[in-house]
């Protein structure tokens, strides 16, 4: 398993996942600021149900933290595991615009 994250133009870009050089799926996302805005999780039908989206999570979380962003949740995906684990996401959790 292998996760990139590619930025086009500075502002909008993905987070990736490969499984055996095979793209399985991916995040899309801007960072402006502090803000890591995420809007979409995608992970590729022949790939679904082996936690893939979770992986592209805990690498959105990750990457936040190491860059000290905030993440706006438009995805529902994001969003609900946010939700459902609050104090696990607290730290980079942008409940609402600031």
């Amino acid at each position: 398993m292998e996760t990139t994250k590619v930025l086009m133009g500075n502002v909008r870009g993905e987070i990736q996942l490969f499984s055996d050089d095979n793209k399985a799926g991916k995040m899309d996302i801007s960072v402006i600021g502090k803000k890591l805005t995420v809007y979409h999780t995608e992970v590729n039908e022949e790939y679904e149900g082996r936690g893939f989206a979770k992986i592209l999570l805990e690498k959105l979380v990750s990457y936040a933290r190491e860059n000290d962003l905030k993440i706006l949740a438009l995805c529902p995906y994001v969003h609900a595991q946010f939700k459902r684990h609050p104090e696990e996401y607290q730290d980079v959790w942008l409940k609402e615009e600031e």
